[in-house]
């Protein structure tokens, strides 16, 4: 794989970071930072202003990031790629920096996430500039810390 240097640690390492809960769902999955919030909107939990937010927020998301569902319809099936997750690539700030409007939310809500970081987060089945989606090779590798908002 080929590292460029704003996406490498002081070793040369490609980082990646993920905002998920810290605990899995009735699947065995960790949700992620999107999905926990359109859950919670699913649900009719959010305001008139977090779900403004939301739809906004999503709309830019799916203007300027690219879903590798639509690049590949079988990178989150369960059956041929078990534990499916998508992980920014730290060089991606301009994607991570709208992060913490989420995290906000999802924190008014008692809704708790942890961010993760990892130079090797999982068997990479998809890539583009800004993202990977990688089978976890074991679970609890990556480093984590509280979601801040």
């Amino acid at each position: 794989m080929k590292i460029s240097p704003e996406l490498a640690d002081h070793e040369g390492t490609p980082m990646y970071v993920r905002f998920q809960s810290p605990t899995p769902n009735s699947r065995g999955t960790h949700p992620g930072v999107f999905g926990l919030l359109n859950s919670l909107a699913g649900q009719g939990r959010l305001s008139d202003e977090e779900e403004a937010f939301r739809r906004e927020n999503n709309a830019w998301y799916e203007a300027n990031f690219t879903d590798p569902a639509t690049v590949d319809a079988t990178v989150y099936d369960r059956g041929i790629n078990p534990g499916a997750a998508a992980w920014f690539k730290a060089s991606a700030g301009h994607l991570i920096q709208r992060v913490p409007g989420y995290l906000a939310i999802l924190a008014a809500h008692g809704v708790k996430c942890v961010r993760l970081e990892s130079a090797d987060p999982g068997r990479i089945i998809y890539e583009d500039e800004d993202q990977v989606v990688v089978v976890p090779h074991t679970i609890g590798q990556a480093s984590s810390s509280s979601c801040r908002s």
